[in-house]
C-alpha cells in the first residue's frame, strides 16, 4: 500500500486538502486526530505517559487530563520533546496498521509535523501545502480566535516553510492565487498511475 503523506504550516489548508482526497475516495489518515484518541486507548503509550508524567495525567475515568498535561509541556520544551518522543511512535505504528487495513490504490496520511518528526520516513511520497505566512496568520486568527503572537508563537514549533518546500516531493499551492482542486486532481492522477 502507497501512503503519501500531507503536511504543511498551521494554516496552510492541509486538513482542506486531505478532504479533497478524501472526496476522491482515498482514505485519509488525520494524525493529530489519531493521537488525541491513541493517548487514550493505547495500554502501552497510555502507561509510558502515567510513569514519565504522574497518575494525574489521565482522571480516574481513563480520560486524558488534558488541562494537567498542558500545563508541564506547553511551558518546558524538554517535557513537550519527552511527550512527542512517546505519542508519535505509537502513533505511526496506529497509522501503519491502519494502512494495510485499507482497500484502496493508496492512502493519504495528514500530520502537521511530518518533518519535525520520524512520519516522513514511514511514506512513500510527501505533499507540502503552501500558503505565505501573512495568509496562514490571518486564517487561523480567523478560525481559532487568537491573537497574532499566539499564532506565530504555534508556527515557532513547526519546520520553516522554506524547508518543508525543500523536502517536499510535491507542493500544492494554497495561496487564494492557485486553483487548488485541478492541483489536487493531477496528483491524484500520478498517484493512480503509480498504484
Amino acid at each position: 500500500m502507497r501512503i503519501i503523506g500531507i503536511t504543511g504550516g498551521i494554516g496552510s489548508g492541509k486538513t482542506t486538502v486531505a478532504k479533497l482526497f478524501a472526496l476522491l475516495g482515498i482514505p485519509v489518515y488525520s494524525a493529530d486526530d489519531a493521537a488525541k484518541e491513541i493517548m487514550v486507548k493505547d495500554p502501552l503509550l497510555v502507561q509510558q505517559i502515567k510513569d514519565h508524567f504522574g497518575r494525574e495525567a489521565y482522571f480516574d475515568d481513563g480520560t486524558l487530563n488534558r488541562s494537567f498535561l498542558s500545563n508541564i509541556v506547553f511551558n518546558d520544551k524538554d517535557q513537550l520533546a519527552a511527550l512527542n518522543e512517546l505519542v508519535h511512535p505509537a502513533t505511526i505504528r496506529d497509522s501503519e496498521e491502519w494502512a494495510r487495513r485499507q482497500q484502496a490504490p493508496y492512502v493519504i496520511k495528514e500530520a502537521a509535523l511530518m518533518f519535525e518528526t520520524e512520519s516522513f520516513h514511514h511514506v512513500d511520497k510527501v505533499i507540502m501545502v503552501y500558503a505565505p505566512q501573512a495568509l496562514r496568520i490571518h486564517r487561523v486568527m480567523q478560525r481559532d480566535g487568537v491573537d497574532r503572537n499566539a499564532v506565530l508563537a504555534r508556527m515557532h514549533k513547526q519546520i520553516d516553510e522554506k524547508i518543508k518546500l525543500k523536502l517536499a516531493d510535491y507542493v500544492v499551492y494554497n495561496d487564494e492565487q492557485q486553483m487548488v482542486i485541478p492541483q489536487v486532481l493531477s496528483l491524484h492522477k500520478q498517484f493512480l498511475a503509480f498504484s
